[in-house]
């Protein structure tokens, strides 16, 4: 039965690897790094900060084909949603653009590979050019969340607060509201 599994893990493997020989474009999502890596006739030439699946949802692994290309998309299930410049590659999955910039290079998705619009549309005319030559490869495991980073107090200067001693000597100062002007509020 070993042997039976090896031999069939081994075929996939080797359908996978012609196949992205034949490629003229390799796509390689790896979702550990949550980075997009564009070959070209074996040549790297594009690595983009990409968001996969968010705890709670999940991108497939494996190899795919392109399967349908859509420049104006917007997503029917999660309350018409723009998705610019769209590769879907495995049902309702697809590589597309995201006005959600600042969230790239983590986990934000619902699914589907983000990647900033000036990017999804380079991507998208290369995929345009050579698509029955392009390969979409998705890797990796979904990385561990980020430990909760604690952040410094804003200490505001001015008259919002003013600057005491501390009696207790711990620290040395501590701030607090200004004291009020028995006239009424400044």
């Amino acid at each position: 039965m070993s042997r039976i599994l090896s031999a069939l893990a081994a075929c996939a493997f080797m359908v996978c690897a012609i196949a992205r020989a034949d490629a003229g474009v390799v796509v390689t999502v790896n979702k550990s790094t949550q980075r997009l890596t564009v070959e070209i006739d074996g040549v790297t030439r594009y690595q983009w900060p990409v968001s996969t699946a968010r705890w709670g949802y999940r991108t497939p692994n494996g190899t795919y084909r392109p399967e349908r290309l859509e420049r104006k998309w917007y997503s029917r299930k999660y309350d018409w949603s723009p998705m610019p410049y769209s590769i879907f590659f495995n049902g309702g999955y697809a590589i597309h653009g995201s006005y959600e910039i600042s969230r790239l290079g983590r986990p934000a998705s619902h699914g589907c590979i983000r990647l900033h619009p000036n990017n999804a549309a380079i991507l998208f005319a290369l995929v345009q050019e050579h698509r029955r030559d392009t390969v979409i490869v998705v890797t990796g495991d979904r990385p561990a969340p980020a430990p909760e980073v604690s952040r410094p107090v804003r200490r505001t200067h001015g008259r919002d607060f003013q600057q005491l001693f501390d009696p207790d000597g711990d620290d040395g100062y501590y701030y607090a509201p200004p004291p009020r002007w028995r006239g009424g509020p400044y």
